[in-house]
Protein backbone atom coordinates (compact mmCIF):
# COMPACT_ATOMS: atom_id res chain seq x y z
CA UNK A 1 0.00 0.00 0.00
CA UNK A 2 1.57 3.34 -0.94
CA UNK A 3 1.45 6.41 0.72
CA UNK A 4 -1.20 8.41 -0.81
CA UNK A 5 -3.57 5.28 -0.46
CA UNK A 6 -2.97 4.75 3.38
CA UNK A 7 -3.54 8.25 3.85
CA UNK A 8 -6.79 8.71 1.51
CA UNK A 9 -8.15 5.29 4.00
CA UNK A 10 -6.83 6.80 7.44
CA UNK A 11 -8.97 10.11 6.55
CA UNK A 12 -11.77 8.31 4.90
CA UNK A 13 -12.06 6.14 7.95
CA UNK A 14 -11.42 9.07 10.59
CA UNK A 15 -14.52 11.23 9.01
CA UNK A 16 -17.01 7.94 9.22
CA UNK A 17 -16.19 7.87 12.61
CA UNK A 18 -16.54 11.77 13.07
CA UNK A 19 -20.00 11.74 11.24
CA UNK A 20 -21.22 8.51 13.84
CA UNK A 21 -20.18 10.59 16.90
CA UNK A 22 -21.82 13.35 15.23
CA UNK A 23 -25.07 11.66 14.87
CA UNK A 24 -24.96 10.30 17.81
CA UNK A 25 -25.05 13.23 19.89
CA UNK A 26 -28.05 14.47 17.55
CA UNK A 27 -30.13 11.74 18.61
CA UNK A 28 -28.88 11.97 22.72
CA UNK A 29 -29.93 15.85 22.49
CA UNK A 30 -33.30 14.89 20.23
CA UNK A 31 -34.10 12.29 23.00
CA UNK A 32 -33.82 14.49 25.96
CA UNK A 33 -35.93 17.35 24.47
CA UNK A 34 -38.61 14.74 23.62
CA UNK A 35 -38.24 13.35 27.49
CA UNK A 36 -38.22 16.97 28.51
CA UNK A 37 -41.46 17.71 26.64
CA UNK A 38 -43.23 14.17 27.57
CA UNK A 39 -42.75 12.43 24.56
CA UNK A 40 -41.53 8.80 23.74
CA UNK A 41 -37.65 9.95 23.74
CA UNK A 42 -37.06 6.40 21.17
CA UNK A 43 -38.57 8.56 18.73
CA UNK A 44 -35.83 10.12 17.60
CA UNK A 45 -34.15 7.38 16.26
CA UNK A 46 -37.66 6.65 13.94
CA UNK A 47 -37.41 8.36 10.31
CA UNK A 48 -40.67 10.68 9.92
CA UNK A 49 -41.68 9.92 13.42
CA UNK A 50 -38.95 12.24 14.91
CA UNK A 51 -40.40 15.00 12.65
CA UNK A 52 -43.70 14.35 13.88
CA UNK A 53 -42.86 14.46 16.94
CA UNK A 54 -41.17 17.90 16.76
CA UNK A 55 -44.34 19.12 15.43
CA UNK A 56 -45.94 18.32 18.29
CA UNK A 57 -43.16 19.77 20.90
CA UNK A 58 -44.15 22.78 18.77
CA UNK A 59 -47.73 23.06 18.95
CA UNK A 60 -48.29 21.98 15.80
CA UNK A 61 -50.63 19.57 13.96
CA UNK A 62 -49.52 16.42 12.61
CA UNK A 63 -50.25 17.22 9.01
CA UNK A 64 -47.96 19.50 8.57
CA UNK A 65 -45.35 16.75 8.79
CA UNK A 66 -46.48 16.91 4.76
CA UNK A 67 -45.49 20.36 4.28
CA UNK A 68 -41.76 18.87 4.76
CA UNK A 69 -42.11 17.20 1.42
CA UNK A 70 -42.44 20.54 -0.80
CA UNK A 71 -39.30 22.47 -1.72
CA UNK A 72 -38.84 25.42 -0.35
CA UNK A 73 -42.02 25.52 1.98
CA UNK A 74 -40.01 23.08 4.36
CA UNK A 75 -37.64 25.76 4.91
CA UNK A 76 -40.34 27.84 6.42
CA UNK A 77 -41.97 25.16 8.14
CA UNK A 78 -38.93 24.60 10.12
CA UNK A 79 -38.46 27.60 10.82
CA UNK A 80 -41.82 28.34 12.38
CA UNK A 81 -41.80 25.02 14.24
CA UNK A 82 -38.20 26.13 15.41
CA UNK A 83 -39.76 29.06 16.80
CA UNK A 84 -42.37 27.07 18.35
CA UNK A 85 -40.14 24.53 20.39
CA UNK A 86 -38.09 28.10 21.35
CA UNK A 87 -41.62 29.76 22.50
CA UNK A 88 -42.60 26.02 24.33
CA UNK A 89 -39.37 25.67 25.97
CA UNK A 90 -38.94 29.39 27.20
CA UNK A 91 -36.96 31.22 24.69
CA UNK A 92 -37.46 33.84 22.50
CA UNK A 93 -37.65 34.67 18.48
CA UNK A 94 -33.58 34.54 18.59
CA UNK A 95 -33.30 31.14 20.37
CA UNK A 96 -35.52 29.95 17.79
CA UNK A 97 -33.76 31.13 15.20
CA UNK A 98 -30.18 29.52 16.51
CA UNK A 99 -32.06 26.33 16.56
CA UNK A 100 -33.68 26.54 13.09
CA UNK A 101 -29.96 27.21 11.41
CA UNK A 102 -28.03 25.36 14.17
CA UNK A 103 -30.02 22.77 15.11
CA UNK A 104 -27.76 19.64 15.82
CA UNK A 105 -26.18 21.97 18.35
CA UNK A 106 -28.56 23.49 19.55
CA UNK A 107 -30.57 20.18 20.33
CA UNK A 108 -27.81 19.67 22.75
CA UNK A 109 -28.05 22.46 24.54
CA UNK A 110 -31.38 22.68 24.65
CA UNK A 111 -31.77 18.86 25.42
CA UNK A 112 -29.08 19.02 28.58
CA UNK A 113 -29.82 22.56 28.97
CA UNK A 114 -31.93 23.92 32.23
CA UNK A 115 -34.94 24.67 30.47
CA UNK A 116 -38.03 23.42 30.97
CA UNK A 117 -41.20 22.55 28.66
CA UNK A 118 -43.93 25.01 29.35
CA UNK A 119 -45.80 24.69 26.27
CA UNK A 120 -47.52 28.25 25.53
CA UNK A 121 -49.22 26.25 21.81
CA UNK A 122 -50.24 23.03 22.50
Amino acid sequence: MDSQSWTEAWLSSTWVIVEIVFMVLVIAGTWKIFEKAGRPGWGAIIPFYNTYLMLKVAGRPGWWLILFFIPFVNIVIWLIVALGISENFGHGAGYGILLWLFSPIMALVLGFGSSQYKPVRA
